[in-house]
C-alpha cells in the first residue's frame, strides 16, 4: 500500500468509526476507549486538559490492536484494564497500556452456549470489588462470573431468553440487574446464584412503547432505585414496590443512562445528553459532537481531571469539564 493509499484508508476509518466502550485509569489521568476496529485508544486527561494543551495532546498517546471484534465493553481493576471483544477478555496492565507495543497480561474464552452455532460475543462487563470477579454478559444469554485471581469462571446465571445488554451491580446489596432482548430486567443475588425478581418492562402500559419493540438497553441503579430504558421509554423505578416512579419525556431510544448527584444522565440516538431531574423534568439537552451516543463515563477518581465523556458515532470523544457545554473533543486518529 503507498502512503497516498494508507491516508485515504486512514481517512475512511475516522468516517466509519464507531467508539462502543469508555474507561478511565485508577489514577484518573488516561481515558482508554474501544471502537468497532477492536482498538484501543488512550489518551492523557491530564495533557489535554493542560492550559498548553496542543492539538497533538487530544489524540491517542498509545493505540492497541485489541481484538479481531469490536470492543464493545471496557472496565478497570486497580492494576488491569480489562477489554471485551467477540467473546474473549483480556486484561492490560495500566502501567503499559501508554507504551507503543503493550503486551495482553492475560486473555479468557468465556463460556459459550451449547446451543448456539454462533460465537456469543460480550457486550457488558461490571468488576465486582466484593469478591474480586468480572461479571459478563451478552450474546449467550447467561451471565458469567470470572475470578480474577485465578481466570475460572465460578458462576453461570441463566434466564433471559435473549441477547443481554446491560449489567449493573448493586454492591451492598449482592446483587447485579441484567437488561436483555427479551424485554426483562432481572435482578439476582450473587450470594445464592439465582433470580430475585424479574421485570417485563414492556407490559407496563406507561412505558411501553410498541414501535421501538421491548429490549432494554441501558439500566442503572442507586441503593433501591432502578432506571432503565430501550424500546420501552426512560422511567425510573423503586426496586421494593417494583413499580416505575417517573416517567422521562425522551422520544429517542436511550442507549446509556447513569445516577449522577440529584439528576438522571441518559443519552442515545439523538446527539446531546440528557440531564433529569428525579421528578421526570428535563433539565437540559447538551449538544454533542456523534449523532448517537453509545458511551458515557464521568472521571470520578481525580478532582483535577473531573470530567464527563460522551462517545459513539463518530472518531471524536467529547469531553464536558462542567457538564453543561463541550470543552473539547479528543480524537481517535
Amino acid at each position: 500500500m503507498s502512503p497516498a493509499e494508507g491516508d485515504i484508508s486512514r481517512s475512511l476509518e475516522r468516517l466509519h468509526m464507531t467508539i462502543f466502550s469508555q474507561c478511565f485509569s485508577p489514577c484518573g489521568k488516561f481515558l482508554a476507549v474501544g471502537n468497532n476496529l477492536g482498538q484501543i485508544g488512550v489518551f492523557s486527561l491530564s495533557s489535554a486538559l493542560s492550559s498548553e494543551a496542543k492539538d497533538q495532546s487530544k489524540e491517542p498517546t498509545a493505540i492497541i490492536q485489541a481484538h479481531a471484534a469490536p470492543v464493545y465493553s471496557l472496565t478497570s481493576s486497580d492494576r488491569h484494564l480489562i477489554s471485551a471483544g467477540g467473546n474473549e477478555v483480556k486484561g492490560w496492565l495500566w502501567g503499559d497500556v501508554c507504551k507503543k507495543g503493550c503486551a495482553v497480561a492475560w486473555c479468557r474464552m468465556a463460556p459459550s452456549s451449547r446451543n448456539s452455532l454462533d460465537t456469543p460475543e460480550i457486550n457488558s462487563l461490571v468488576l465486582n470489588q466484593k469478591d474480586n470477579s468480572l461479571l459478563l454478559g451478552g450474546g449467550s444469554c447467561h451471565i458469567h462470573a470470572m475470578d480474577l485471581e485465578s481466570g475460572v469462571f465460578t458462576m453461570s446465571l441463566q434466564g433471559h431468553e435473549d441477547y443481554i445488554h446491560c449489567l449493573s451491580l448493586r454492591e451492598q446489596q449482592r446483587e447485579v440487574v441484567s437488561g436483555s432482548e427479551d424485554g426483562s430486567v432481572r435482578l439476582w443475588d450473587l450470594r445464592m446464584g439465582a433470580q430475585t425478581h424479574k421485570i417485563e418492562v414492556y407490559k407496563y402500559e406507561e412505558c411501553a412503547r410498541p414501535q421501538y419493540g421491548k429490549w432494554i438497553s441501558c439500566v442503572a441503579t442507586d441503593s433501591d432505585w432502578m432506571v432503565c430504558g430501550g424500546g420501552p421509554t426512560l422511567a425510573l423505578w423503586h426496586l421494593r414496590s417494583v413499580t416505575p416512579a417517573t416517567i422521562f419525556p425522551i422520544q429517542e431510544t436511550q442507549q446509556q443512562v447513569m445516577f449522577y448527584q440529584d439528576m438522571i444522565l441518559s443519552a442515545g440516538q439523538a446527539p446531546h445528553i440528557n440531564h433529569c431531574q428525579i421528578n421526570g423534568d428535563l433539565r437540559a439537552q447538551i449538544p454533542s459532537t456523534p449523532c448517537a451516543i453509545y458511551s458515557l463515563s464521568i472521571n470520578e477518581t481525580s478532582q483535577e481531571n473531573k470530567v464527563l465523556t460522551a462517545a459513539g458515532s463518530s472518531s471524536r470523544v467529547d469531553v464536558f469539564t462542567n457538564f453543561r457545554y463541550r470543552a473539547f473533543s479528543l480524537t481517535f486518529t
